[in-house]
């Protein structure tokens, strides 16, 4: 008997609409749905019309359901995986039973679909060449303390989602630990009450403290901008004399000739400038 196949059917984030044919032929095709939620499932597939067995895959039982999802495999059933919105596997269950089908040899197939974290990047106006998706932001102080060390620096536009009674606490954390960045918040995209705020993390903390946050959040946050670079080296050596600040280049390994145009480039003097203040360092 040949193994059935997995597929990975990423559902609409919110409005009904968004399923695509594809998504819809398959769930209609296969033996059984493996869901999120079955109760969140059961609107979609009654909306439709799809009449499937629906069994529960979550966060909860993902381990043991996924070893009973790949014996329903290897009698050549077909399976569809879908979480409550959006893409299986995407700060929701999916990536254990895609494993799975690896470390055995079941195919699987993947179909395109609405995603909540690239919608909202689109929405914030602010820099896709570059970006970085971080999921929902840990709760424990030294998970936080080591995302913020790991993403402190970085320019790309970072990406997470928050959910309504957090939201506060972790713009208040984002605004401490990285300065009072430009930040867009998207909420209940595609839904009736969808909501684009774009503006400083300052502002949004304020309009958070009179206005309840409602609905799931995805916060776009801009990197760490040139500006923040310069302003940042510029304090390292702004109390230095241009001696010293010769001195601290050479201290870190680079040559007499490097500190000098390094120093020039700083203060935006001439190099010939500067050097008249290295004639005494060794």
């Amino acid at each position: 008997m040949n193994n059935g196949k997995l597929y990975i059917v990423p559902t609409p984030i919110g409005n009904l609409k968004d399923i695509t044919l594809r998504a819809l032929e398959v769930l209609n095709s296969v033996d059984m749905i493996a869901a999120e939620d079955t109760r969140q499932t059961l609107k979609l597939t009654n909306h439709y019309n799809i009449k499937k067995q629906l069994i529960s895959y979550h966060q909860h039982n993902e381990q043991g359901k996924s070893i009973n999802l790949i014996q329903i495999l290897r009698e050549g059933k077909n399976i569809a995986l879908v979480s409550d919105a959006g893409m299986p596997g995407i700060s929701d269950p999916g990536s254990v039973i895609i494993m799975k089908c690896i470390e055995n040899d079941i195919e699987f197939e993947v179909l395109p679909g609405p995603t909540a974290s690239i919608t909202a990047l689109i929405y914030s106006g602010m820099d896709t060449s570059r970006f970085m998706f971080l999921g929902f932001i840990p709760r424990g102080n030294k998970e936080r303390k080591e995302l913020i060390e790991d993403i402190k620096e970085r320019k790309e536009t970072l990406i997470f989602y928050e959910s309504p009674h957090r939201l506060i606490n972790t713009l208040e954390f984002l605004k401490e630990k990285l300065g009072d960045r430009r930040i867009s918040l998207c909420r209940e995209i595609t839904k009736l009450h969808e909501e684009i705020r774009r503006e400083p993390i300052t502002y949004s903390i304020e309009h958070y403290r009179n206005n309840s946050p409602k609905g799931e959040y995805v916060l776009v946050l801009e990197g760490k901008s040139v500006v923040e670079i310069e302003k940042e080296e510029k304090e390292k050596w702004e109390d230095l004399t241009i001696e010293e600040h010769i001195t601290r280049y050479i201290n870190e390994g680079l040559s007499k000739k490097e500190a000098i145009k390094n120093t020039a480039r700083d203060r935006k003097l001439s190099k010939s400038e500067v050097y008249k203040f290295s004639i005494n360092i060794p």
